[in-house]
């Protein structure tokens, strides 16, 4: 296995740059999700990394090789790379056995080999007992796990994934979210995997890579990105969160509402204006404040939504600014009801950008 790095990669098609001057770096044994909205450059990136299509600047490397650059592009099958599509790319005509080991033939590999790579791919992938049915006769989650299986077996460098499940109905693409992280974490290969899923991406990756407009917005940790977004995009991709706007009043503080409001993040300039983020759920409705009570807002209830385990509500303060406020389901306020917010300093993030 190697690492990937991607240094100012940029693929543009006439004037637009659907990839633009993206660095990254996928370190050894890591699984790191590209995620973002449709058309913000993903799965071209994923392409080019796989050798599909050739950057119009930047380079790629994988390891000690660079396997990219304008002009000069590996053929994908001399990368050491496994893909797996959207469609699974199964062939209809043959076994889920000879499917898997399509690989290691067009590889010329021995059959003894052949034979013990399957046997143990089958066991990892639970497989055995599909063998000698046909893709026609297998579920989605099946074929989903035949297609994993068959990436695999080749012992790949890197292995990308493109939105791989994305056909599947809800209930099974959560399972099959799960069991892709149980895989990854017994074979360990480089994985890049695209996904405009936010959940998918929290549940199967090591890093997640935000990407908007061709760009980087901020690269972490499932928990860095979502508890620590640093833009406005950021904060609204991942959690849906709240957007404050307002004039900073120290280095710690903004305006907002009438009201100073502390926060946490960046350190402030007196007089900029700045974005300031807060989930739905962090914010708590209260009893009428003391006077001293930091962060306390006042508003009107708007509408609410049962949605059996919580209440999902809209409060409109008194700027005219609109707060969703997610609660627990017993607290059931009726629409036009004044209320009090509180919005806890150590939750609402400053945002850099």
């Amino acid at each position: 296995m190697a690492s990937v790095e991607l240094q100012g990669l940029t693929k543009r098609f006439g004037a637009l740059a659907v990839v633009d001057d993206v660095s990254l770096r996928v370190d050894h044994g890591l699984l790191m999700c590209l995620l973002g909205p449709s058309g913000c450059g993903k799965t071209t990136t994923l392409r080019l990394v796989a050798g599909f299509i050739e950057p119009s600047a930047g380079k790629i490397r994988v390891g000690e090789r660079t396997v990219s650059t304008p002009g000069r592009t590996l053929p994908p099958e001399q990368r050491n790379m496994s893909m797996i599509f959207q469609s699974y790319a199964l062939w209809p005509h043959m076994t889920v056995a000879e499917n898997i080991v399509y690989g290691l033939r067009l590889r010329k590999v021995d059959r003894e080999t052949i034979a013990n790579k399957l046997a143990a791919i089958l066991a990892t992938t639970r497989l055995a007992a599909l063998i000698d049915r046909y893709p026609g006769e297998l579920s989605g989650g099946q074929q989903q796990r035949v297609a994993l299986a068959r990436a695999m077996i080749v012992e790949p460098e890197t292995l990308l994934l493109d939105e791989p499940l994305s056909n599947l109905d809800a209930n099974l693409r959560e399972e099959m979210r799960f069991e892709v992280r149980r895989l990854h974490d017994q074979y360990r290969y480089t994985s890049i995997y695209v996904t405009h899923d936010q959940a998918e991406a929290m549940t199967t990756a090591d890093l997640i890579a935000v990407m908007n407009a061709g760009k980087i917005e901020q690269v972490g940790t499932p928990e860095d990105v979502y508890d620590r977004p640093q833009s406005e995009f950021v904060a609204r991709f991942i959690g849906s969160s709240n957007i404050l706007k307002g004039r900073n009043l120290d280095d710690f503080r903004i305006e907002f509402a009438g009201i100073p409001l502390r926060c946490v993040g960046i350190k402030l300039a007196p007089g900029a204006a700045t974005s300031v983020s807060i989930r739905q759920h962090d914010i708590r409705f209260i009893a009428a404040p003391a006077e001293t009570a930091e962060n306390v807002l006042s508003g009107k209830i708007l509408r609410q939504v049962f949605l059996g385990g919580s209440r999902d509500y809209m409060v409109e303060l008194s700027n005219g600014t609109q707060l969703r406020v997610v609660a627990p389901a017993g607290e059931n306020i009726a629409p036009g009801t004044s209320v009090w917010l509180h919005l806890p300093a150590e939750r609402c993030r400053a945002l850099a950008r």
